[in-house]
């Protein structure tokens, strides 16, 4: 895989491709280049069939602090703002929309638009040292664009108490209103995270894909309309090579071989 500015990036053997977030010394925070970096390679990734599961991981003490306010001061026009805030949003509905899941490996504090990026990721696991925050309203910026990410994955309570108070949540707080979904031992979050990966990577890659797009896209429809929509998405899911070959594998008892079709 190529190494965009920035971003590390690796594929173990078992199709699961690792993004690791290098900015250390700025506890990963996003600049308008690393945003670009991860946009770039994970539009790559989604047509790369070798890979069927990404790893969001970071590298230092941080998983990732947020939006790159020295960088954003430097440039105090509505315009530069305008640009970080789209840009933020294209990354985030590009990790919503790859075809791929995407699991967050957290350390450390994730906070603002880095807890935004825990809240779109499909699953996330977190060391149990692990801190979160939306702490903009400390300081006269409430965290708007994290918000959207926020309300879709914990309960509305939980997201108003976050954006309100600023207040950092541990990793079990965040298991608990649904932020994260495992909590590890910091030692054995990097091994975790990669076995929850390669467990997924096992399954169909065309079902992983079907499955993705309908849960999002059925949790904004009213009741009757997802489930219209379900019924088509499963019959179409049927229809196809993989589902075939999964139920006659489940029948006879043996492993399934997938295709992706």
């Amino acid at each position: 895989m190529t190494q965009p500015p920035d971003l590390l990036s690796a594929t173990d053997a078992d199709g699961v491709a690792t993004l690791t977030l290098n900015r250390p010394a700025a506890r990963n925070a996003l600049s308008l280049g690393l945003m670009t970096a991860l946009v770039t390679e994970l539009d790559r990734i989604a047509t790369d069939p070798a890979v069927k599961v990404v790893i969001l991981a970071a590298a230092g003490p941080a998983f990732c602090a947020g939006h790159d306010l020295r960088e954003m001061r430097a440039d105090p026009t509505r315009e530069a703002y305008q640009q970080v805030f789209a840009l933020c949003s294209r990354l985030m509905q590009t990790i919503v929309r790859l075809p791929k899941p995407v699991i967050a490996q957290v350390h450390g504090v994730a906070t603002a638009a880095g807890c935004q990026l825990v809240a779109t990721a499909d699953l996330a696991v977190a060391a149990d040292t692990a801190r979160f925050a939306t702490p903009g309203v400390n300081i006269g910026l409430f965290c708007s664009t994290p918000m959207v990410a926020l309300t879709r994955n914990v309960g509305r309570k939980a997201a108003m108490e976050m954006l309100l108070t600023g207040d950092l949540f541990d990793a079990v707080r965040a298991r608990e209103i649904g932020l994260v979904n495992r909590v590890v031992p910091e030692a054995e979050l990097a091994s975790a995270t990669l076995g929850l990966a390669r467990q997924i990577a096992a399954k169909s890659p065309l079902t992983l894909a079907i499955g993705k797009e309908a849960f999002h896209r059925q949790a904004e429809m009213d009741l009757p309309a997802a489930y219209a929509y379900a019924a088509e998405v499963m019959t179409r899911n049927m229809l196809a090579r993989d589902a075939g070959e999964g139920i006659d594998a489940f029948l006879a008892k043996r492993p399934p071989v997938w295709t992706g079709t």
